[in-house]
């Protein structure tokens, strides 16, 4: 694989470059790689980018996309994170779009996919259950039809910023009789706002109130929401994940944290007073990192170029995921140990005196804790790790 970039492609990068000096709240900028960022945070610049045309790269041309190749795409990613900008939500733009300008009807292309490309709309995930996680066959929200309504009822667990969605797209068992779990289930795309629905925010470790558990009593859905046949969602909705997986790479932002956790051990000291970037045991664990993440950048790359062709995705989005967390946890962890007690510091305590002689703690040390915390879930989140292992297993091994 060819990475030295070609004119073009560098013309395109100082172009990417402009509009995001000129255009980007700097207001917003993120403070991590992996920062939690209200819904008007999100949406200002996801708006901005929708009346650019720049909001849905990923797209066929036909519904917006931007028709750029694989290199033009990982630059965006790449200026994205180096300028710190604002991460767009993928329940919209990666998971639920494809799922409906692929297998939607037309009336449901024109319906939902310019609110979600404009940033007008926000989506949220209904899939997992309180008692279906890893195993999300076993799934039991309901949904019976009565004429042209499906009666839904049920509860989600989990559900990223669904106290904020507008919509939401759900996992819904409609044969409980089935033979096999899987071929019951059908997905439905459900106003947030129907009469039934309620959401329960769950506060996290790290003090956020980023998912949530969503009940739906008697909730009437009418049945020109559901996306695709009746009864084969599990088809639509391992589609979604392999597109879920493949997006939770974030290899550019990975770089760009990667980048920030050696500023720190280059002005952080070890036990012996020397910069703790010059620490053997530490450097070490560094440099693995920096090699894992290069690997994972050449795969992403490879990923990209199999989509553009339309190549049938095998174990890749797979191989990506279980990767790409791993790394995004190592990153965290290795931040976290950089700064040591200093992670259970609040920015707004630290001293001007604290701030003369480490001058990095106020932007670092108060977020290194929670950044910690909160990449637990990546390895979870979009099918476990251990699910991504069988997965794999089953593709290539039979």
């Amino acid at each position: 694989m060819n990475l030295e970039l070609t004119q073009q492609e560098i013309l395109f990068r100082q172009e990417v470059r402009e509009f995001i000096n000129e255009h980007f709240p700097w207001h917003l900028k993120v403070n991590s790689a992996y920062t939690e960022v209200s819904r008007e945070h999100s949406l200002t610049w996801h708006q901005i980018l929708g009346k650019k045309g720049w909001s849905v790269p990923l797209w066929p041309t036909e519904y917006g996309g931007t028709g750029w190749t694989p290199m033009q795409q990982y630059i965006w990613r790449e200026e994205n994170a180096r300028a710190g900008t604002t991460p767009l939500l993928p329940f919209g733009v990666g998971m639920v779009g494809p799922v409906i300008y692929t297998f939607g009807t037309e009336q449901q292309k024109q319906r939902f996919l310019p609110g979600i490309r404009s940033g007008d709309v926000w989506w949220c995930q209904g899939y997992s259950e309180p008692g279906a996680g890893s195993d999300l066959a076993a799934l039991t929200t309901s949904a019976v039809r009565e004429g042209d309504y499906y009666r839904v009822n049920g509860q989600k667990a989990w559900t990223s910023h669904a106290q904020y969605a507008d919509w939401g797209f759900f996992l819904v068992r409609t044969d409980p009789a089935a033979a096999k779990p899987q071929q019951g289930i059908s997905f439905l795309l459900i106003d947030m706002k129907s009469p039934g629905v309620s959401v329960r925010p769950t506060k996290l470790i790290d003090g956020s109130y980023e998912v949530n558990d969503v009940f739906l009593e008697d909730v009437m859905v009418p049945v020109e929401n559901r996306i695709g046949e009746e009864n084969k969602g599990w088809s639509y909705a391992k589609f979604l994940l392999a597109h879920e997986r493949s997006t939770i790479a974030e290899v550019a932002r990975s770089e760009s944290a990667l980048k920030r956790l050696r500023e720190i051990a280059t002005a952080e000291f070890n036990g012996n007073g020397l910069a703790l970037i010059t620490d053997d045991t530490f450097a070490c664990k560094l440099a693995r990192l920096e090699i894992d993440l290069l690997a994972l950048k050449y795969s992403e790359l490879r990923l990209l170029t199999a989509d553009q062709s339309d190549q049938v995705q095998g174990p890749e989005p797979s191989l990506l995921k279980i990767i790409a967390t791993e790394i995004q946890q190592g990153i965290t962890e290795l931040t976290l140990q950089a700064v040591c007690h200093y992670g259970a510091v609040d920015i707004r305590s630290v001293t001007p005196s604290d701030a003369q002689h480490r001058p990095f703690i106020g932007e670092y040390a108060g977020i290194a804790a929670p950044d910690y915390f909160n990449r637990r879930k990546v390895s979870i989140y979009g099918g476990s790790n251990e699910i991504q292992r069988s997965i794999i297993a089953k593709m290539i091994l039979g």
